[in-house]
């Protein structure tokens, strides 16, 4: 039926095509395997609701307190107290304190919030096209929850344009928010197609999250205000099951919210999730640790929504449960049995054998269950026996058949066993379920010795044959260097664990002497323990070369000084000629720099590195270049003035 107010010609038009979108969407439901990973445990309700009942210190965090905790199906402590705080806190002249003082006094039982008409006068004015959508919204919500009349076409007239001019998700969310608020006389199809042009926004994270860029709040509000216009006006929204499913995990991942703004719009989404006419995502989980054994056969399910709340109404049958081992089919179209909350399922009566198991679990009784059809995990545990365990000292060279001793678990074998470079130790057993009898191969099954002296130990790993006998053999003259040819008495142990075993078992099974060649056995037997502390290790640098004597330093010094000695005493010889030195400035500088260049390779050699050493040379040769030229153009000068 066409609900009343859209219009037949626009409903008609709107409806076909996603009624034809939904048939195909049913034949591919199957197909999903998109579950929900997260929703609100107890646990996580319970502190939820924690969070919203804060003590109340205005009308904003009032109106989400009261109202968040009413999502979540819970009452503040003192709704007495709590309506006169609205009452005490109202402005009458304010739009936003109107809506917090409305909203919140519909959470409460008995309370009702005073109006004037001066009161209804403000909230209609705000309802036009000069108003922002968050003060439509407000407006149109007070109207509602104080029950005063107001045109419904004309807020749809005002939405419609100002989302052309607020073109941002949370404005299109609230104008959702107040259409939902609105007759259904009203032609809401425009608006109503929002929903399908906001989910197209939504960020795609690896196929497990949808959310908007705005982060979870605006997320959280989008969820609640699509359902309750799609409620309203009796029209499934346009989200497909896995998007749904998306939504559900990007809501409840996060267990912890910075304000109650944020906590407020999870409790509405949970809200939403959980009654609604469409879509109630369902969460099938195992009551306490997914296993059964022959104890406790009874594999016990939860199904409840995202908030916890037990779905009693549901029909549950496991489709088909698979060996994950051998991928062989143990149960078919089996039907859990509802007792209390949970569902039951006595899975031991099909005789399983230990191990783990993929069960596909079908949900039905309610066409607006989504994410219905799940698979879980389930593990089969038993206990396990050890029979037939037979110890023996093989003779090598077999001239003396072997001396076997059988051991019945636990007990420890009687005496003690001796093995050297003539005999082998062998033992084998076999393991089997103590419920079936049926032969069991634990993934963990080794043979420990153990030197009860020095504390070392040597493990090896027990193998099944094709007869599923476990057999071991130690021939010492091979195994000596795992030993470190340590000849002594050792504890034997068998050791067998399994993820499916109940019972893993460490059994002290016999003491063996084993005996190494005494040449081969080492002078000082140390601990094997790894957890001594180990020899200081000290660094010994090289020590510096010795230093030549000093005649040879002093000798060589002289060498490298004799040219400059030299150069002196040729000057002298030569009668060198210093008259026509110019103490001009050019003459200066370039003297003075040449000599600073000479130095910068003494200071290079004890000081400097090469770069350092270029950067320094550029500006001094660079000023001596300068000044060398100049002292030569005036040489040239007064030479050419003054001919000899």
């Amino acid at each position: 039926s066409t609900p009343a107010g859209l219009g037949d010609a626009t409903l008609g038009d709107m409806a076909q095509p996603r009624l034809i979108s939904l048939v195909l969407f049913g034949l591919v439901l199957g197909a999903h395997s998109l579950t929900p990973s997260y929703h609100l445990s107890p646990t996580d309700v319970a502190r939820l609701e924690a969070f919203l009942n804060q003590p109340l210190t205005d009308l904003e965090s009032a109106y989400y307190s009261i109202v968040g905790l009413n999502k979540l199906g819970t009452r503040v402590s003192d709704e007495k107290h709590a309506c006169q705080f609205l009452k005490s806190q109202l402005d009458h002249s304010s739009i936003d304190s109107l809506f917090f003082a409305a909203e919140a006094s519909q959470a409460l039982s008995g309370c009702e919030i005073p109006v004037s008409n001066e009161t209804r006068d403000i909230l209609l004015a705000a309802v036009s096209e000069d108003s922002t959508v968050t003060q439509i919204h407000r407006s149109v919500s007070a109207l509602a929850s104080l029950g005063l009349p107001l045109a419904s076409q004309e807020v749809v007239s005002a939405l419609a344009t100002r989302i052309t001019k607020e073109d941002n998700v949370l404005a299109i969310t609230l104008a959702l928010q107040t259409a939902s608020r609105l007759s259904q006389q009203a032609e809401l199809g425009g608006i109503l197609e929002e929903i399908e042009d906001l989910a197209a926004r939504l960020d795609d994270l690896g196929g497990v999250y949808l959310q908007f860029e705005e982060g979870l709040e605006v997320t959280a509000l989008f969820v609640t205000a699509a359902y309750a216009l799609s409620d309203h006006v009796g029209m499934e929204p346009p989200l497909k099951e896995d998007q749904v499913i998306q939504l559900v995990n990007s809501v409840f991942s996060k267990k912890s919210w910075s304000s109650l703004a944020e906590a407020f719009s999870v409790a509405s989404a949970a809200a939403a999730f959980s009654n609604n006419r469409f879509h109630i995502p369902v969460i099938v989980s195992a009551q306490g640790p997914a296993t059964v054994s022959h104890r406790q056969p009874v594999l016990q399910l939860l199904v409840t929504n995202v908030l916890s709340q037990s779905l009693t109404s549901a029909s549950v049958q496991a489709e088909s449960a698979r060996a994950v081992s051998t991928k062989s089919v143990v149960l078919n179209q089996a039907p859990f049995t509802l007792r209390e909350e949970s569902f039951e399922l006595n899975f031991m009566d099909s005789q399983p054998a230990s191990g783990y198991y993929e069960f596909t679990v079908a949900v039905s009784g309610d066409s607006r269950f989504v994410a219905n059809q799940v698979e879980l995990k389930v593990k089969v545990s038993t206990e396990v026996g050890i029979t037939n365990m037979d110890l023996s000292v093989v003779d090598k060279d077999q001239s003396i058949g072997p001396k076997t001793t059988r051991v019945e678990y636990p007990n420890k074998a009687k005496g003690s066993f001796t093995a050297d470079s003539h005999q082998n130790f062998a033992l084998s057993f076999q393991l089997v379920d103590v419920n079936t009898g049926v032969e069991l191969t634990p993934h963990q099954t080794f043979v420990r010795l153990h030197n009860q002296k020095t504390g070392q130990e040597v493990v090896f790993v027990a193998e099944p044959d094709s007869k599923n006998v476990y057999k071991f053999e130690l021939d010492t003259a091979e195994r000596k260097s795992e030993f470190d040819s340590m000849s002594g008495t050792y504890a034997l142990y068998l050791i067998v664990g399994d993820a499916t075993l109940e019972n893993p078992i460490l059994w002290n099974v016999a003491d063996v002497l084993l005996k190494f060649l005494d040449e081969e056995a080492p002078s000082v037997i140390q601990s094997k323990n790894l957890y001594v502390p180990k020899p200081e290790i000290k660094h010994l640098f090289r020590e510096p070369e010795k230093k030549p004597p000093t005649v040879v330093s002093n000798t060589f010094t002289a060498l490298v000084l004799s040219p400059f000695l030299l150069l002196l005493i040729l000057w002298f010889k030569l009668g060198a000629n210093i008259s026509n030195f110019s103490f001009s400035p050019s003459s200066i500088l370039f003297h003075l720099g040449h000599a600073a260049m000479l130095g910068l390779m003494y200071v290079y050699w004890t000081h400097l590195n090469m770069f350092q050493t270029l950067k320094y040379l550029a500006i001094l040769g660079s000023l001596t270049f300068l000044a060398g030229n100049r002292m030569l153009a005036q040489k040239a000068v007064k030479r050419s003035g003054n001919p000899s």
